[in-house]
This record gives C-alpha cells, structure tokens and sequence, in this order.
C-alpha cells in the first residue's frame, strides 16, 4: 500500500486518476463511433457495444455509473468529476438525435442512458444477461422508430 502513496498522495487524489482514466476511455469510445456513416447507426454500434458487455454487466454492473453513483455519497469535487462520465454520454447522444433532426434530442439522450444504466443495474441484481440483450434489441427498434 505504501506503493500507491508515492504516486497518489491521498485516496481521493488515486480516485480521481480513476476517474481520469475513465475520461479518456469513453471519449476515445465514442469518438470511434464516427465511423459509422449516420447519427442513427452510431446510436445502434453503441447500444450493440453496451449489449456486448453483458457477461460483464451480470457479473459486475456498469463500472461507470456504480461509480457515479458511489462518489454522489461523499458530497465533494469527486462527484462532479464522476458526474462527467454520464454527462459526456448524454451529450454525445444529445448530439446524435440533433443531428437526426430531433428537436427533443436531449430528452431522447437523457432515456437513452437512462435505459443503459437501469438496465446494467438489473442485470447485475438479477445476474442476467439477457435482460440487457433483450434491452439492446428494443433500444435498436426504439432508435428505428425515431429516425
């Protein structure tokens, strides 16, 4: 442990790099999702990217909104830098249902992600993963339905 604190000089300093690293990863995640031609087939690629985690989310939930949801407890600067996590998802999305021409494209992101991390969250308690395969398909319909 004496290890960690040469590097990270408290707790929060480490969880913050956690959460940095996490930063990176989801902005690199959704920027690779540009090379889908349409607004709409990158929604799709990322709801069949969250469906390929599913053994991942039965086993363990979503790492990005347990996280969210575990540093909304302390009350201090780590919850609003957790809070970006979903806050980029959102706006990525946010942008995506724009660019289809939807004038309610925050309202439409916002149950998108909603639809993500409720269903990570069953699918963790109840350890099934089709739970979020069969979310996946009615997310894709759902988006079909939109465009």
């Amino acid at each position: 442990m004496g290890n960690i604190y040469y590097y990270f000089k408290t707790k929060d300093d480490l969880v913050g790099s956690v959460i940095e690293a996490y930063v990176l990863e989801l902005r690199s995640r959704l920027a690779s999702l540009d090379r889908h031609r349409t607004p709409k087939a990158r929604l799709k690629a990322l709801v069949r990217e969250q469906v390929d985690e599913k053994e991942i989310a039965a086993q363990f939930g979503c790492p990005m909104g347990t996280l969210c949801s575990e540093l909304d407890k302390r009350g201090n600067d780590l919850e609003r830098a957790a809070a970006e996590l979903l806050t980029l998802s959102v706006e990525w999305a946010e942008q995506q249902f724009r660019s289809m021409g939807r004038s309610d494209a925050r309202d439409l992101a916002v149950a998108l992600v909603a639809a993500f991390q409720g269903i990570s969250l069953l699918t963790n308690t109840l350890r099934d993963p089709e739970l979020m395969a069969r979310e996946g398909r009615r997310l894709d319909r759902w988006i079909d339905s939109l465009a």
